[in-house]
């Protein structure tokens, strides 16, 4: 018989939310997920959302409260949750950034009083061990890693893709160096890459994603197949974010992909930079870089490829499907 474990709607292409998908497939032998909506997701409005998914989510968290099972979260509305319910709660931190609060100043109080009760929660995951720490310093003690992870099939087959045809797909001229910055939204340090080799001959910014920033670059909002596509079409990844986050999907899939890169050592990132040897970009010294970088491939992408590879869908399931039976 299957254990019952209720999440929020995976829906989305934040990491968070290819995480959360990531985790209902990989232990779906074993488990029998059942969802409530995200409706942060569904405003168009940005300020205030999070109260008013709050609002609007708990009389669904007070029908649960009999509900057998247990709970993988990773939302505010933890605090609508009894101290029964969440001593059967993995609670999932992907990171924290007051950038990205929407409902200012009270969105920061509920965060401080989430993390005052995770500690009523079975466990504590995160996907870096800077946030690990983090909520360790906030007296939170039973918190585990447990990191992105990859489908490496997937991977391989990227891998395989031809190089040229790619770079012709994307418009990319055997002379012109390809640098991936990420995804064009805020605070991830698109616009800074892009000012710093606005100037460099032979260079091209790229980004995907959403484009929440307008840039006016070479931009492609693609699907997943096409996104592999641009990253094996590039030549170096830069990741210079400001904001804090967890542990980037976007660079470590590049680093996987083959791209050496710069990385700036934020939170999360800065653990994937040191597990892969990747460093720091130097905006006042980027082209250079990125053309260090460039030229520096096989050796070091093969190590950084190893680093990774071993976060496979293999890693993932068990180290999930272990947590929950002990939750369970």
């Amino acid at each position: 018989m299957k254990r019952v474990v209720y999440s929020m709607e995976p829906v989305g292409r934040t990491g968070g939310r290819v995480y959360l998908r990531m985790l209902h497939e990989a232990t779906a032998d074993d488990v029998e997920w059942r969802t409530v909506p995200d409706h942060k997701r569904t405003y168009r409005v940005r300020r205030w959302r999070k109260l008013r998914h709050l609002a609007r989510l708990a009389p669904t968290v007070r029908a649960l409260d009999g509900a057998r099972g247990t709970f993988v979260w990773d939302d505010l509305s933890l605090l609508l949750f009894t101290p029964e319910m969440r001593a059967r709660t993995v609670f999932l931190l992907h990171h924290y950034e007051p950038l990205q609060h929407d409902s200012a100043p009270v969105e920061a109080m509920l965060w401080e009083h989430l993390f005052r009760v995770l500690p009523q929660c079975a466990a504590v995951v995160c996907v870096a061990p800077y946030w690990a720490d983090f909520l360790r310093a906030r007296g939170v003690r039973n918190v585990r890693v447990i990191y992105n992870a990859f489908d490496m099939t997937e991977v391989e087959r990227a891998r395989g893709f031809d190089r040229a045809e790619c770079r012709t797909e994307f418009g990319l001229a055997p002379d012109v160096t390809g640098v991936y910055a990420g995804k064009a939204v805020h605070w991830k340090g698109a616009e800074e890459v892009s000012a710093a080799l606005v100037e460099a001959q032979g260079i091209r910014v790229i980004t995907s994603g959403s484009n929440t920033i307008g840039f006016d670059g070479a931009h492609f909002d693609v699907e997943r197949e096409r996104y592999l596509r641009l990253l094996r079409a590039c030549d170096v990844g830069v990741f210079l974010p400001r904001m804090r986050e967890g542990w980037s999907r976007c660079a470590a899939e590049a680093l996987l992909l083959g791209l050496p890169c710069l990385i700036g050592p934020v939170a999360g990132l800065g653990d994937l930079a040191a597990l892969t040897g990747q460093p720091a970009p130097d905006l006042g010294d980027l082209s250079v870089q990125v053309r260090e970088r460039a030229a520096a491939r096989r050796t070091e992408a093969k190590a950084a490829y190893e680093a990774l590879a071993r976060f496979d869908l293999n890693y993932f399931g068990n180290a999930w499907g272990d947590l929950l039976a002990k939750v369970a």
